[in-house]
C-alpha cells in the first residue's frame, strides 16, 4: 500500500477547509491548525458562483449549501433619510448572475465544510504557528504549544495577513497592495425597520455605503464601506469608533446598526488589499487563498477561487504523487491567469462601492438603474465575469 502523504493547513477558514476535505478524499492525511478557539460564524453575504459552485456540486456539499441559500436580490437604494431612490427587481438579478449561484454568508459555507470533515480531519483549534523549517525530503512545522508535526507538504490558508506567508516568503509589505478601503461586516439581531424581508437596501454617499441585507426569516447582515487616504490609520481604530467617525453623520438605519454593532462580538473589520506575488509555493510550502493573491470583495469571486484553487491543488497532487515540486507548478500555471484577470476586475470595482466624486454616483446610480435591460444585463455579466 503507498505511503499516505500528509499536509498541515493553516486556517480553518473557506481554503483550509475545503483543502482539507478535497485531500481527504484524495487520500492524504489532513492536519489543519486554526489560532480561532472554536469555529466561526457570521461574516459577509457572498455569491458562489463559477469554479465554485461545479466544486461544492462535485464534493456532494451542494445540497447542503442549498439549504442555506437566500436570494435577497431585490436590490433597494435609498437616500440618507431613508426615502426609496430606486429598485433593481430580482428577475434582473437573476438574469444577470443565472441559475448557477448561491448566496450565503462566509460563515454558513465554513460550518458546512466543518461538518463534512468533522470526526475524520485532525483540527487544532486555539493553536497557531511558530515556525516551518523544510528540506528535500519534507517539512517540520512548530506550533505555539511547542508540539512539532512533520509533514509532506505545508499550505498556508490563513488569509491576507498570512503567518505562513511572513515565515517562508517574507513580510507582509512586500506583497501587499492596498486598494484604500476598509469594509466592516457583521450579523444583526434584528431586520431594523425600513428594511424589508427578501431585500438588499442600500445607501450610498460620495466615498462610502451602508448596505443591510435580508438573510430570510431572523437574519440580517450589515455592510459598511468606505474609502480613505490610509487603511493603517482606520485599522488602528477599534471597529466601533471608526463605523462612528465615518458614517455616524448618516440617518436611514444606521442609528440601529450602530447600536446593533455594540451588541455584537464578531465583527469583520479590516482594510482591502490584494497579495501580489510572483510564486505561490516555496519548495514545500504553498499559499491558498487570500494569503496567496485576496482579490477582494470587490473582485467578488473570492470564495469561489478559495473553493476551486482548493480544489484544483488536490486534483494536481492526485496527478502528480510522487513530485509535489511538479504539482505545485502544474496548479499555478493553470489558476493563475484566473486570479488575475479578478484581481484587475477588483481593481477596477472600487468606484462602484464607493464613489469618489458625485459623478461616479451617479453613473453608478444610472448604470444599476437599467439593469431591467437586455443590453445592460449582458454588460454586468460581461463586467462581472459571469459564465453562461
Amino acid at each position: 500500500m503507498p505511503h499516505s502523504r500528509k499536509a498541515i493547513i493553516v486556517g480553518a477558514g473557506i481554503a483550509g477547509l475545503t483543502a482539507a476535505l478535497r485531500l481527504r478524499q484524495a487520500g492524504w492525511e489532513p492536519v489543519v491548525i486554526e489560532r480561532t478557539s472554536e469555529p466561526r460564524g457570521g461574516g459577509y453575504a457572498l455569491v458562489l458562483h463559477g469554479m465554485g459552485y461545479d466544486t461544492v456540486e462535485r464534493m456532494g456539499i451542494l445540497p447542503d449549501l442549498r439549504e442555506r441559500h437566500f436570494d435577497p436580490f431585490e436590490l433597494r437604494y435609498v437616500r440618507t433619510d431613508g426615502r426609496p431612490r430606486f429598485s433593481v427587481p430580482r428577475s434582473a438579478m437573476h438574469a444577470i448572475l443565472g441559475v448557477r449561484q448561491l448566496t450565503l454568508l462566509r460563515g454558513d459555507i465554513e460550518e458546512i465544510l466543518y461538518r463534512a470533515i468533522r470526526g475524520t480531519v485532525d483540527i487544532r483549534f486555539a493553536t497557531t504557528l511558530a515556525s516551518v523549517d523544510q528540506d528535500a525530503t519534507g517539512v517540520r512545522a512548530v506550533l505555539d504549544d511547542g508540539t512539532t508535526v512533520t509533514a509532506d507538504l505545508v499550505i498556508g490558508a490563513d488569509g491576507v495577513h498570512s503567518t505562513v506567508r511572513r515565515l517562508a516568503f517574507g513580510p507582509e509589505e512586500r506583497f501587499r497592495r492596498d486598494l484604500n478601503h476598509f469594509v466592516a461586516a457583521f450579523v444583526l439581531d434584528h431586520l431594523p425597520a425600513g428594511v424589508e424581508q427578501g431585500t438588499t437596501t442600500t445607501l450610498t454617499t460620495t466615498g462610502r455605503t451602508v448596505t443591510v441585507t435580508s438573510l430570510g426569516p431572523g437574519r440580517a447582515a450589515a455592510f459598511f464601506v468606505h474609502r480613505t487616504p490610509s487603511q493603517d490609520a482606520e485599522l488602528a481604530k477599534e471597529p466601533r469608533q471608526a463605523i462612528a467617525d465615518t458614517f455616524g453623520d448618516l440617518d436611514w438605519v444606521v442609528p440601529d446598526l450602530r447600536e446593533q454593532l455594540h451588541r455584537e462580538s464578531s465583527v469583520y473589520f479590516d482594510g482591502l488589499s490584494q497579495i501580489i506575488l510572483d510564486r505561490w509555493s516555496n519548495g514545500r510550502v504553498v499559499l491558498l487563498g487570500d494569503a496567496a493573491w485576496c482579490v477582494t470583495l470587490f473582485g467578488g469571486y473570492g470564495a469561489s477561487l478559495a473553493i476551486g484553487g482548493a480544489d484544483q491543488l488536490a486534483t494536481a497532487l492526485q496527478r502528480h504523487p510522487d513530485d509535489i515540486h511538479a504539482a505545485l507548478d502544474a496548479w499555478e500555471t493553470r489558476l493563475r491567469p484566473t486570479v488575475e484577470n479578478k484581481q484587475r476586475l477588483g481593481r477596477r470595482n472600487t468606484t462602484a462601492h464607493a464613489p469618489p466624486t458625485p459623478l461616479h454616483l451617479v453613473a453608478r446610480n444610472l448604470t444599476m438603474r437599467l439593469a431591467v435591460t437586455p443590453p445592460v444585463q449582458q454588460l454586468l455579466r460581461r463586467h462581472l465575469q459571469v459564465r453562461g
